[in-house]
């Protein structure tokens, strides 16, 4: 164990480490800024999805009621020539149930759906986001960056969320202790050869106000 994960760890009411995916709602507790599964993946998922060309893994940024992310996910995996496989059915059914699940904590019928292959270094900076909560999981690569800092100061200690295990957090819009200075970024890979693939989910309450 890292020091700055050993740090981190000590904000056990602000970042809520969970055992299962229940946990994921822990979010809604009064202090937690985040909350994240720490789980196993199955046995050869990571060296598949590893292995895979980045051309092959789906990418798309749209709004979707829950239950037809699985088809939408499906259709985007035949579209990017991703053969079928076990892998591949675990994957589409993990963005499924994180979906559902996420809907659910949030109370939306409504989520924009992100699914990104990232090569460059995205949201290099730390940040909070100006959303009321979202959800991140990295499939593939350097899993999402956290820290705690006031203000515009960058984080001391970094920690670094396991590929593989989903992450709930407050943003901005959390109408009461939005974040508790829990800063995130995507950490950065340019020129190192890496390819992410991330799963980003955000609720949407009303189709007629959203302009994301």
């Amino acid at each position: 164990m890292t020091g700055a994960y050993a740090e981190i760890k000590d904000h056990s009411e602000v970042v809520h480490f969970a055992k299962t995916a229940d946990g994921l709602a822990a979010i809604q507790e009064p202090q937690c800024a985040a909350a994240i599964w720490d789980r196993p993946l199955p046995k050869g998922f990571q060296a598949w999805i590893d292995g895979l060309d980045p051309c092959q893994m789906p990418a798309t940024r749209s709004v979707l009621r829950p239950d037809a992310i699985p088809q939408a996910v499906s259709n985007l995996c035949d579209g990017s020539t991703m053969a079928p496989c076990v892998e591949r059915d675990w994957l589409i059914g993990d963005i499924a149930d994180l979906s559902q699940r996420f809907a659910a904590i949030m109370r939306a019928s409504y989520l924009r759906l992100r699914l990104g292959v990232i090569t460059t270094n995205a949201c290099r900076k730390f940040h909070i986001d100006a959303i009321k909560a979202r959800l991140i999981c990295t499939y593939r690569g350097t899993g999402t960056q956290y820290g705690f800092a006031q203000g515009g100061a960058e984080p001391r200690d970094i920690a670094t969320v396991a590929t593989g295990s989903p992450m709930v957090m407050r943003g901005t819009l959390w109408p009461e202790n939005p974040a508790s200075g829990l800063r995130h970024r995507s950490p950065p890979i340019a020129g190192t050869g890496e390819t992410r693939l991330v799963l980003v989910l955000d609720p949407i309450f009303d189709l007629d106000e959203d302009h994301g």
